[in-house]
């Protein structure tokens, strides 16, 4: 089932904790290895960057930035696999770069699944570029830990 917004305006807000239930849900569905209710409510709690992206009453994104002296580090993004594929990570990843500006960020730096190709794509077409690897970043099944791709943006 795919949905397209055209006539519904799409807006960012705050994520707040009554809404980190909808995330969670969106999580488990995008990823074999979700973050938990847990993750997101510490970095609310830290004062991280989290936004989520809605139009009407859906929900249809996400993401968690941290920010460092002069650089930013998303530590998750995910648009709703249903509505993958409409732009929405690029709204999201555009919106990151802006909000990072004005915090007087030089970088925008995140991790990557090396298996997720699609996503790496994404973030190059976004002008990110890929400067090294972290061996063993992610879980994996089976007990097995997969390797990251970091890219980085300047800004």
């Amino acid at each position: 089932m795919s949905a397209v917004f055209k006539a519904v305006e799409a807006f960012f807000e705050p994520m707040r904790e009554d809404r980190v239930d909808e995330v969670v849900a969106i999580e488990r569905v995008a990823y074999e290895h979700p973050w938990t209710r847990g993750n997101f409510t510490d970095s609310l709690r830290s004062g991280y960057e989290a936004q989520i992206l809605g139009a009407g009453t859906t929900l249809l994104g996400y993401f968690v930035a941290m920010k460092g002296v002069d650089e930013v580090h998303l530590l998750n993004i995910t648009v709703a696999p249903q509505l993958q594929g409409q732009g929405w990570g690029r709204t999201m990843l555009d919106a990151l770069a802006m909000w990072s500006r004005g915090q007087g960020a030089q970088w925008l730096w995140l991790e990557v699944r090396a298996s997720n190709v699609r996503a790496q794509r994404i973030y190059e077409r976004n002008g990110y570029k890929r400067v090294g690897e972290r061996k063993g970043y992610y879980p994996n099944t089976g007990g097995r830990r997969e390797d990251a791709v970091v890219m980085s943006l300047k800004l």
